[in-house]
């Protein structure tokens, strides 16, 4: 007696995992493309919008901003500082606490990404109107919620946070 082989069919027709997957691979393959333009490895640009946006922090507070461990964020410091885009000072008090900001150069390099963002931002988000980029906003961001619970990882947005940076960009329904 011969078994008929199952029908397979492509892994991601009903998984919205696998979706995500390729959407985010396609999305980091082209902010990865135009980062390389500036210099940039895939990662750092992580960094220097964190920095950007926060000014000096610890290096434990970038690793867990980053949601790395911190030999990984500072491995990526160090090749940034190698690249004059970051400093690292010792804090006065205790030398064991080292603060980072960023330079002039890694300040320009922070607008350029930004532009490189809202370019692939633009793409990918290319097909969808108003209400759908709302919404896939909101699904990404309970579906990320949910993943850090099941990991035990703190810091998620709640419900009442997504929805107030909603109505503050305007994207309330």
């Amino acid at each position: 007696m011969e078994l008929s082989p199952k029908k397979l069919r492509p892994p991601g027709v009903r998984s919205v995992g696998w979706a995500l997957v390729q959407a985010a691979r396609l999305h980091r393959a082209r902010t990865g493309d135009r980062l390389a333009k500036l210099g940039f490895f895939a990662g750092q640009e992580q960094v220097v919008q964190a920095l950007a946006a926060v000014g000096t922090m610890t290096m434990g507070d970038l690793a867990t901003l980053l949601r790395v461990r911190p030999p990984t964020a500072s491995k990526t410091v160090t090749r940034l500082a190698a690249l004059g885009i970051v400093e690292r000072r010792a804090e006065s008090g205790d030398g064991r606490v080292v603060r980072v900001q960023l330079t002039e150069a890694g300040l320009a390099k922070a607008a350029a990404i930004e532009r490189i963002q809202e370019e692939v931002e633009a793409e990918l988000l290319d097909r969808l109107d108003k209400t759908d980029r709302r919404r896939l906003r909101k699904l990404l961001r309970k579906a990320a919620r949910g993943l850090a619970d099941a990991a035990g990882a703190s810091g998620q947005d709640t419900d009442a946070e997504i929805e107030a940076e909603d109505e503050a960009e305007g994207l309330a329904t």
